[in-house]
Parts: structure tokens; C-alpha cells; sequence
């Protein structure tokens, strides 16, 4: 789907004004197109498969806000198939005061993670599912020796990952905890994005940030004011080594499936690849 597509379909949805719709703003383009409308946000999914996964983050949108938690809020009940695509309608966030720093995110994930299951199923956080999908993806375009090597270390962290014993008691979390899915706005703190929300070990939640800061740079005293802020620092945990494996395993494959359409994806590629072969967990990554 590309933003023409998009397009079209936002047009058709009843509950966006025309003009506010031909007006739209695109915010992002991925799995989703992602529009401002006027004083409204729609999610346009890539297809018709995507339509389960909208009617859960609708869902759990709900769920937030009968538990006072900070998130995004629905603007319509239900996700709608327009024209095969999935669509969603959301509230437009007011403009952010600023950019959201890993104490926001730490903040928000206090509340998540002090809440009981809710009423409706949450997945499993399938963190290494789509490694096969990616590596198909990215063909000819990568070494089989790399692709070969991508999926036994999936293999290996999938089956240490389920021999896990938890510091913290599992239930619902954020799934992508990062800075980017927190929205500073003049009341504090904004949990957004919430398609990744799941049912599985609180310890995914903080393993990103721990991740982020010994592969894409973030500073040592943002990390350290993110684990003050939650309590816990999750590298104290003897697990964390599997859950950093798997979530980086799970990086490299996701950078693969770009390798055909860009070289700089393909060097990126190269650079996690090499540095997980040689074991040296001080090669920076960059994000992609």
C-alpha cells in the first residue's frame, strides 16, 4: 500500500470529513498509513489481515482508559474494512511540549505494569516471529550464511526465552517500549502506538531500553533516570542476556528484509551480523 492508496481509502471513510480528509496530513507510512485529519488521527492498515489487530488496539484503547491510564483515546468504537483495508479513528493528540525521554516512558510503564489482565485475550509477544518472513523477504540479497546463522540463533533464544524464570510477575505490556511511543503533551506523558500490546513477561518492557543503550547510544545517565524512575534495572536480571539475544536477533532480521531496495540497509545489516558472530556487544547500531 502506498500513500495514493491510502488516500483513496481515507476518502471513503464516512466518519472524516471531506475536507479535513484532502487536507490530511501523512505522519507515517508502514504497516499503517497514518493521517491527521483535522482534529482526528486514522490508521489505515495495509490489508485486510491487519483487521483483528486494529479491533484489539481499539480494545485495549478502552481497557486504558477505564484503568486511567494515559494513552490514546478512540474517537469511533469499532475498526472499520473500508475497501479492504482496515481503519481505525482516533483523537488528535495536542502538540507535544516537548520530546519524550526514557523517565516519561518509565513513568508510563509503572501503570501497565500494575494492571491485572484485562477482560479480552492479549497475544504472546512473538518477539522472534517475524525473523522468518524478514529473512524471505530480503532473498538473494543477503549471504545464506548470515540468513543460516539468523535462524539458529532464533531457534536457540526462542527455546531459552520459554525456559525463563521472570523477576517480575508476567502480565500485560507495551510490547515496543521506546521513547518514540510517548507523546509529552501539556498534561505529561502519552502512551501511543499500542498494536504491540501483549500478555508475557514484564521484563520485554525494559530490556529495550537496556538494548538502546549498549547498541544505539543512548546515554548512560538517560538510562540510569529511566531505571530510577521504574524501580528496577533489568540488567540485574540473569535473563536479560536471552531477551537482549532474541530482541537483537530479531533487529538484524527485521533491517534484512530492506537489503534488496537499499544499500544502506544492506551495510547495516552487515554491521549487526558481524558484530553477533564475533560476540562484541560494543558495536554500535543505528537505528533504520
Amino acid at each position: 500500500m502506498d500513500e495514493a492508496r491510502a488516500r483513496e481509502v481515507l476518502a471513503a471513510v464516512r466518519a472524516v470529513p471531506g475536507p479535513a480528509a484532502r487536507q490530511a496530513r501523512l505522519l507515517a507510512l508502514g504497516e499503517n498509513a497514518v493521517f491527521a485529519a483535522g482534529d482526528l488521527v486514522v490508521k489505515v492498515g495495509r490489508d485486510a489481515e491487519l483487521l483483528d489487530r486494529a479491533r484489539r488496539e481499539l480494545d485495549i484503547a478502552g481497557w486504558l482508559a477505564r484503568a486511567g491510564v494515559p494513552a490514546v483515546r478512540a474517537a469511533a468504537p469499532e475498526a472499520l474494512l473500508v475497501e479492504g483495508h482496515p481503519v481505525t479513528v482516533w483523537h488528535r493528540l495536542p502538540d507535544a511540549v516537548r520530546p519524550a525521554e526514557p523517565r516519561d516512558l518509565a513513568e508510563l510503564l509503572r501503570l501497565v505494569h500494575a494492571l491485572p489482565s484485562p477482560s479480552f485475550p492479549l497475544p504472546p509477544r512473538e518477539l522472534l516471529g517475524g525473523v522468518e518472513r524478514w529473512l524471505r523477504l530480503a532473498g538473494d540479497a543477503i549471504d545464506p550464511a548470515d540468513a543460516a546463522y539468523l535462524r539458529e540463533r532464533r531457534d536457540g533464544f526462542a527455546a531459552a526465552a520459554a525456559a525463563l524464570t521472570p523477576h517480575l510477575p508476567p502480565g500485560p505490556i507495551h510490547g515496543d517500549a521506546l521513547p518514540r511511543n510517548v507523546h509529552i503533551g501539556p498534561d505529561g506523558p502519552v502512551l501511543v502506538d499500542l498494536e504491540t500490546f501483549s500478555a508475557d513477561l514484564r521484563e520485554h518492557d525494559l530490556v529495550v531500553l537496556a538494548l538502546s543503550r549498549d547498541r544505539y547510544g543512548l546515554p548512560a545517565e538517560a538510562y540510569d533516570a529511566f531505571t530510577s524512575v521504574y524501580g528496577w534495572d533489568v540488567r540485574e536480571w540473569a535473563g536479560c542476556s536471552v531477551l537482549r539475544g532474541a530482541r537483537e536477533t530479531a533487529s538484524c532480521a527485521w533491517v534484512a528484509q530492506h537489503a534488496p531496495s537499499n544499500p544502506k540497509a544492506l551495510a547495516e545489516f552487515e554491521r549487526r551480523v558481524a558484530s553477533l558472530r564475533d560476540g562484541d556487544e560494543t558495536v554500535r547500531w543505528y537505528p533504520f
